[in-house]
């Protein structure tokens, strides 16, 4: 889908987009890949039903899954500036935006993309630029089983400890729903848009020329972390 849609935004055959998806438990790795950041084994991976998937986007390895706000962005950087740098800063601002909307005060670390709460890593950012459209993008923890993260070094960063809004707030933890309205409209604030506009899943395999996918249904104990 975003690979579509990539193609569509090049062509100016639609507008950007910022897609929400839910992905069962996966690990994705970068382009900045490295064999030591994995540390389960491929066996506890097949008994967990956890895949693994290469993307293109930059960084290391990461792990998406539910409770986790994943939001990929489908823009034109061509219109502005062609600035990755400040792109990704900005996308950074937008997820400390969201957060300062909880009371959470979430900050950069010089030299490392991302997000941090108290020296605790809560969003990795990582994206692809192809023709100058962007795609991948953030994951902001909600709500996520935080013992997934101790499958990997996540970022390939060694002794990196991950937290959460849930892990933060505890029952005043907004829903994974509100957040994505919340990061939905400080998005469109930071990056500049005169509107913002919801579309129906459908909407975006249309645009995209894609036939919409069937969701597959996993059974969930597969899904407890070791």
């Amino acid at each position: 889908l975003q690979e579509a849609l990539v193609r569509a935004r090049a062509e100016d055959e639609t507008g950007d987009w910022l897609l929400f998806p839910d992905h069962p438990p996966v690990l994705t790795v970068g382009r900045g890949g490295t064999p030591g950041s994995l540390i389960a084994s491929e066996e506890t991976l097949a008994a967990m039903g956890i895949e693994r998937f290469e993307v293109a986007r930059g960084g290391d390895i990461t792990w998406h899954g539910p409770g986790q706000m994943v939001g990929y962005t489908i823009f034109d950087l061509d219109a502005r500036g062609r600035d990755l740098h400040r792109f990704l800063r900005d996308l950074e601002e937008t997820v400390i935006r969201t957060l300062t909307g909880y009371g959470l005060s979430g900050v950069r670390f010089a030299g490392r993309t991302g997000v941090w709460l108290e020296g605790e890593k809560i969003a990795s950012i990582g994206v692809a630029v192809r023709r100058w459209v962007s795609y991948h993008g953030i994951a902001l923890n909600v709500h996520p089983d935080l013992n997934f993260f101790k499958l990997i070094h996540p970022c390939g960063l060694i002794g990196i400890e991950m937290t959460s809004v849930a892990a933060r707030l505890k029952d005043l933890a907004p829903a994974l729903s509100d957040v994505r309205l919340a990061c939905a409209g400080q998005m469109a604030e930071t990056m500049g848009y005169d509107t913002l506009r919801w579309e129906p899943a459908e909407a975006a395999w249309r645009t995209a020329g894609e036939t919409m996918p069937v969701p597959l249904e996993i059974p969930r104990a597969r899904y407890a972390a070791a």
